[in-house]
């Protein structure tokens, strides 16, 4: 787990080897542990790293086998490391260090760039080849490792986050209109390969970008899983899903135990991360450290979790630790919590992820988190009206959607108002595409391969790696993901959601976690903009910056100001701190 960053030119000029150390020194954070620049002719790379497996110089990188004539920069994990190691050994491969960024090497010498079809993990990287001057680029299935691009005349730049490519300097950071209209509309979500400057670009989840010496590339979907049954799923049971569910689960949580470190646990009290202790402690886990977090109350919404979750520790037997956050603490914080943020990220459970990563580093460098559990087993509320909706572009929007085109005319300067409706364009066309035939599965497309990515998923990365922290998310391993798209919906969405996991869990969970109501990762004070933080949003939207850049209609932002409580968007965010957020995030990065 680490940050890479690089520039590859297309000309007769060399790397910049000075733009790429730049970009490594903005990266620090997700590496405190090691630091390289490669610098050859045409390419330059650089690496931060955090050590989780082999701990031993050995592993640096950016890491060269002048053997193979290849080079790599990687971030992230692979969890069958051992098993394609000792494959590769089969094939005569010799080894110098006991990793997993090796076995990538030496992987794709062996299986080419379709090497990736065989890992399981999370990961972002460049492959080299010193001999004809080729480019790999790559990113997991389901996007949980970053790699942000940017491109000029002559050359290419990546990083694993939008701050580093800034730090490199020659970004284009104007405004892109549909990025914009998208984070307004699409509940924050820029899909890839958008964001919301004009000069940086995601590569998509699943991808593979193979550059040429001379500007040529090839750009390759390599993972879709498609929704809906397979065949031979008309003879599996209710049980036979539950079952399945489980071992798959169980298979998954026990890959992600691969580390030459402690990994702990991000436990909210909510099924997803219960029944991921539940699994540790089945396989044998000793010592399990625990993790929660809780702020104060406002109004009648209660802001911890703290009975579930001490519940499920006490069950296990956890080494567990329970923190507490007021206001006071959050508030301060925020500035730092928005400068982690390689975009802007509207939940306001963003501040809670990252004052909890803070106190989790302290204890140990990997923690499995249940995020993704909603998405892909249809947890939220959305799903059931999506079941078989007649409209499901519109069915989904009302649901989800934070603004129509008429208000997105009303808050946005006409200079920044797309020419059409972003969100329900890029909507349209993925709910079009094959593979998922019923109104509900498209949904579920959507969110597991998109929403989830550019959402929840990006800012745990983002949060966890501010304080060198690890976070690894069991329900996205592909297996798991494959398996839940072939579950029946009515088995996904029956009682409140997420069913067929519920009714699994029973096998190893305490009923009390999991008929509980549905809970969230509260954080009052963000959604209900009170005292100093209607005075922070106030001050970030009158800054001279804000002014003279004129997001807004002035007339939208009087409106927020008047009633900010009660302009909430269907997902139950603030109107107004998602306006503000963008704001504090561009200002934040001097943009």
């Amino acid at each position: 787990m680490c940050g890479i960053s690089g520039e590859i030119r297309f000309d007769s000029r060399p790397a910049s080897a000075s733009a790429v150390g730049s970009m490594t020194e903005a990266l620090a954070l997700r590496g405190p542990d090691g630091q390289g620049v490669f610098a050859h002719g045409r390419m330059a790379f650089g690496h931060r790293r955090l050590s989780i497996i082999d701990l031993s110089e050995a592993a640096q990188q950016p890491m060269t086998d002048p053997e193979l004539g290849l080079g790599i920069v990687f971030n992230g994990c692979i969890y069958n490391y051992p098993e394609l190691r000792a494959e590769l050994e089969a094939k005569g491969y010799r080894f110098f260090s006991h990793g997993d960024t090796e076995v990538l090497l030496k992987a794709y010498h062996a299986w080419g760039r379709r090497f990736v079809e065989r890992l399981y993990g999370m990961f972002a990287f460049a492959i080299w080849e010193r001999d004809s001057g080729r480019v790999t680029l790559g990113r997991d299935r389901l996007g949980i490792k970053p790699l942000y691009l940017s491109e000029t005349a002559g050359r290419l730049r990546f990083a694993s986050t939008l701050p580093a490519l800034l730090a490199g300097g020659d970004i284009d950071t104007a405004i892109d209109p549909v990025g914009l209209y998208q984070y307004m509309s699409f509940h924050a979500v820029v899909p890839a390969p958008g964001t919301i400057l004009k000069g940086v670009r995601k590569l998509p989840p699943a991808t593979l970008l193979t550059l040429e010496p001379d500007g040529r590339r090839i750009e390759e979907t390599y993972w879709e899983p498609v929704f809906g049954p397979q065949p031979g799923d008309e003879r599996m049971s209710e049980g036979d899903w539950q079952d399945a569910v489980l071992s798959t689960l169980r298979k998954a949580v026990e890959r992600r135990l691969v580390a030459d470190v402690p990994v702990g646990v991000l436990l909210s009290g909510g099924l997803d991360s219960s029944v991921i202790v539940a699994l540790l402690a089945e396989a044998g886990q000793t010592g399990l450290q625990t993790f929660s977090i809780g702020f104060e109350t406002v109004g009648q919404e209660k802001g911890d979790e703290f009975q579930y979750s001490d519940l499920i520790a006490q069950r296990f037997q956890t080494d567990h630790h329970k923190l507490f956050i007021d206001s006071s603490r959050a508030l301060p914080a925020l500035q730092d919590c928005v400068r982690a943020m390689s975009e802007p990220m509207v939940s306001h459970d963003a501040i809670g992820f990252f004052l909890l990563s803070q106190e989790v580093a302290k204890h140990v460098k990997v923690v499995q988190s249940g995020q993704g559990a909603d998405e892909i087993f249809a947890g939220y509320h959305w799903y059931p009206p999506m079941m078989e909706a007649a409209d499901p572009l519109s069915t989904y929007a009302k649901v989800f959607f934070d603004r129509n085109r008429a208000e997105m005319a009303e808050a946005l300067k006409p200079q920044y108002l797309a020419d059409e409706d972003a969100a329900s364009a890029f909507v349209a066309a993925h709910f079009a595409r094959p593979g998922a035939d019923r109104p509900v599965d498209k949904a579920l497309r959507l969110d597991t391969t998109v929403m989830l990515v550019d959402d929840p998923v990006k800012r745990v990365d983002n949060m966890t790696m501010a304080w060198g922290l690890e976070g690894r998310v069991p329900f996205l391993d592909h297996d798991l993901v494959e398996l839940a798209a072939r579950v029946p919906p009515e088995l996904k969405v029956r009682d409140g959601g997420k069913y067929v996991l519920k009714e699994a869990a029973r096998k190893v969970v305490p009923s009390e976690v999991i008929d509980r109501p549905k809970g969230y990762f509260p954080v009052p004070a963000l959604k209900y903009l009170r005292g100093p933080y209607l005075e922070l949003v106030r001050d970030v939207l009158n800054q001279p910056a804000a002014r003279q850049r004129a997001l807004f209609q002035p007339a939208y932002l009087d409106r927020l100001f008047s009633a900010p409580e009660t302009h909430i968007t269907p997902l139950r965010g603030s109107k107004l701190w998602q306006a503000a957020l963008l704001e504090f995030w561009l200002q934040t990065h001097g943009i």
